[in-house]
């Protein structure tokens, strides 16, 4: 394998020049050896989604696996998760820099275009025979567009699922049907991709792969937890996770009342760095002071994926508006509080408890989530997003699945004549 570099976008072209006459697509590497399948992560967020499925794609004999971190990954100010990967035993392909230095919308447009210089270039270099991508970041435009005007195949993780209220809908759905395979998490999801117009043979439900953690990894201890991150955590810690809500016109409200009704609680809280979205600088500096006050609060900027799991595991409520809340604190029948819009729509199980994005709602939500007979209520309880061997069943189907210009050919469903859509006007 080559070894990791830095990839820098092409400066522009002279246009005075005469117009160049470009070659034809590149051959496929089908019939060349191994599968080679690039993976892409932009975060910290989608890598604790990924990592179980590139593990099991390591073992696949078959597959020569590309891993491309880029997005929030490389930048130190979340963290420099970049460096995760080859903690966990990956290699990368590259490291590609992409995110600007912004708190915009604007900045967040610009990101995507930097990002499609970059990849060009390192996606034409590399000619996978498929590209794996997760979920709904709106980093993940920039290579769903560049594969598609490469003719690479992408595989699509995690499509199919709803969250109203933010930009993260509209980039998923854009996913899937720039995408040729699916992964979805339940068989709602399928649903909702085949009646996208995708071709059910290759809508495949596997769970959600953020759940193998759980049933793979060793999660620390209260002890190696309080010193990892420098809190008592004799009594259970309330752990918040609240992210910018990308289509609200203040980004912030929600997170800010967040903030506000926790600051009277008296219990240890453990604050999550949010999202690189637009907002996220406003609501970092809120935090820090939120936690300058008291000495049972904690301000982290990259937690690991194990160490997350072992703070949910020891929490007496997750509170905010991540995608974790809704996916993921069912496996450990941790009550859930889930503020705002930002993950309307999505299914969910009875731990979840939905807020509106107020102080006292919030607050009302709390006081039934750290009721003691709640969570006792929760015993027995099923996590709807699967049952943790999601990286196993896509890692089978990505070294098993037919390959060739023919998965790039995407068939029509034919209308439903007797649906009212289809005499609209």
């Amino acid at each position: 394998m080559e070894p990791p570099v830095h990839v820098e976008p092409r400066s522009i072209p002279d246009k005075s020049q005469p117009a160049l006459i470009m070659p034809q697509a590149k051959p496929s590497r089908i019939a060349t050896g191994p599968r080679r399948i690039a993976a892409l992560s932009t975060s910290r967020a989608d890598y604790s989604h990924l990592r179980w499925v590139l593990r099991a794609l390591q073992q696949q004999p078959d597959i020569d696996l590309r891993i491309i971190a880029s997005g929030a990954h490389p930048a130190p100010g979340f963290g420099r998760t970049a460096d995760e990967f080859k903690r966990d035993g990956f290699e990368l392909e590259a490291e590609l820099e992409c995110l600007l230095d912004s708190d915009s919308d604007v900045g967040m447009a610009k990101t995507i275009g930097v990002a499609v210089l970059g990849l060009a270039d390192l996606l034409d270099r590399l000619r996978p025979d498929l590209l794996l991508l997760i979920a709904d970041r709106y980093e993940m435009l920039a290579p769903a567009a560049v594969a598609t005007a490469l003719r690479i195949p992408i595989a699509h993780i995690e499509g199919g699922e709803v969250s109203e209220g933010a930009l993260d809908d509209a980039v998923r759905n854009a996913l899937t049907k720039l995408s040729q395979l699916h992964f979805v998490p339940t068989d709602t999801a399928r649903r909702r991709v085949i009646a996208m117009g995708e071709a059910p043979d290759r809508v495949h439900v596997t769970g959600a792969p953020s759940l193998d953690q759980l049933r793979q990894a060793a999660l620390p201890d209260r002890t190696a937890l309080e010193l990892r991150l420098g809190i008592d955590l004799s009594d259970a810690p309330i752990v918040a996770a609240c992210h910018p809500v990308t289509l609200a016109i203040d980004e912030t409200a929600d997170a800010m009342a967040m903030f506000d009704a926790l600051d009277d609680l008296r219990r240890p809280v453990v604050l999550c760095y949010p999202n690189a979205d637009a907002g996220h600088a406003r609501i970092a500096e809120r935090a820090r002071t939120f936690v300058a006050a008291r000495t049972d609060r904690v301000f982290i900027t990259n937690l690991a994926s194990t160490d997350y799991w072992g703070l949910l595991a020891q929490a007496a409520a997750l509170v905010g508006n991540s995608s974790s809340g809704i996916m993921e604190s069912a496996s450990l029948k941790l009550p859930c509080v889930n503020i705002g819009e930002r993950q309307r729509g999505r299914e969910r199980a009875a731990n979840i408890l939905d807020s509106e994005g107020r102080t006292e709602s919030i607050r009302g939500a709390l006081s039934q989530a750290l009721d003691p007979a709640f969570r006792q209520g929760l015993e027995g309880l099923e996590n709807p997003y699967g049952d943790g061997r999601a990286g196993e069943r896509i890692a089978a189907l990505l070294a098993s699945c037919p390959l060739g210009p023919e998965l790039l050919i995407k068939r029509a469903r034919p209308l439903d004549p007797n649906h009212p859509a289809a005499f609209a006007s």
